[in-house]
């Protein structure tokens, strides 16, 4: 059964009195009469038989029992103030806050916003871009399931790479990835062009770090498996926490990176990075966008998710990823 409360008037009333010690102050804050406030609080007092202030000349001070209660009243005032600002976001507009990795927000998300936010200038977009924390081996699902939630505590949606077992959170797979060495075009030709797999022996191999930290295993223990190469070292070359990083130094000839090819798409089709073999290995893991079961029926979140989908249903399987 649930208990029934004092008057909200009377709560607001006290609450504001009890923060300035005035009644006067506490009226001006309410737009109402100091004669409306001490009533209020007469009132609250004798709903819940306890004195609230010891009344003087000139001054107001705390009971016990009021200091005992007032840090549980304003936070409740506070999750009151939460919750209508929750209701005001289910509008058509307002804020949407999207949490996404860092490559994949500058390689796929960034160039294709703007066709977004001129369909729906109503609402307002904030991208954050930012790494989520895994354990060494990248396989705690505890840990993962803990940072994707922190994620949310602050976003409405996240867009994020892995296995897509997210328990109670709505899940929808955005993109298919597939895996493949890139490089600039000038390791075509040279003292040792890149022309078969083998060629990769005097070549430093730069680590895109995705696959390490995510799956446990590096992309170019991946892709070497696959293509059947056992006697290169798959762990030699230089790390980059960020694809956009390895496909830098991919572009400056450093080396060949091991990474997909759906984020290199933009350097691809200018030819300034080219996959120099046909194999390109499926990963298990995958794009996903990710929100709470109830994000999804606020109006800028269902119209932000269908957009979304819409945009990765074109790339899929047809960008060379």
């Amino acid at each position: 059964m649930a208990q029934r409360l004092p008057p909200l008037n009377a709560l607001k009333a006290f609450e504001a009195a009890a923060r300035h010690l005035s009644v006067k102050k506490a009226a001006v804050e309410l737009n109402v009469t100091p004669a409306a406030v001490s009533h209020q609080i007469r009132t609250l007092e004798e709903y819940l038989d306890v004195q609230l202030f010891h009344r003087y000349n000139r001054a107001l001070e705390l009971t016990d029992a009021a200091r005992a209660c007032l840090p549980k009243l304003r936070e409740g005032f506070d999750c009151l103030a939460q919750a209508v600002e929750r209701l005001r976001t289910h509008t058509s507009g307002g804020m949407l806050t999207v949490s996404v990795a860092p490559s994949f927000a500058s390689r796929w998300l960034m160039p294709r916003l703007h066709r977004f936010i001129a369909a729906h200038q109503e609402i307002d977009v904030r991208v954050s871009a930012r790494m989520r924390r895994v354990s060494v081996d990248g396989k705690d699902d505890v840990a993962e399931r803990a940072t994707i939630d922190t994620w949310l505590d602050d976003s409405d949606v996240a867009i994020l790479y892995g296995h897509g077992h997210y328990p109670e959170l709505d899940v929808h797979r955005l993109l298919s990835l597939t895996i493949s060495p890139i490089c600039s075009p000038k390791l075509l030709t040279g003292e040792h062009p890149l022309r078969t797999p083998e060629d990769l022996r005097h070549h430093m191999l730069l680590h895109d770090d995705t696959g390490d930290m995510y799956d446990g295993e590096s992309f170019w223990e991946v892709w070497l498996e696959a293509a059947g190469i056992t006697d290169i070292d798959a762990k030699r070359g230089a790390r980059f926490s960020h694809a956009v990083l390895a496909f830098e130094a991919a572009i400056d000839a450093v080396g060949v990176v091991a990474s997909m090819p759906l984020l290199a798409a933009e350097e691809l089709a200018s030819g300034k990075l080219v996959m120099p073999f046909d194999l390109k290995v499926p990963l298990t893991s995958a794009y996903y966008l990710v929100c709470e079961p109830h994000a999804k029926t606020r109006p800028a979140v269902a119209a932000f998710r269908d957009w979304l989908i819409a945009e990765a249903a074109k790339d899929d399987g047809a960008s060379g990823s």
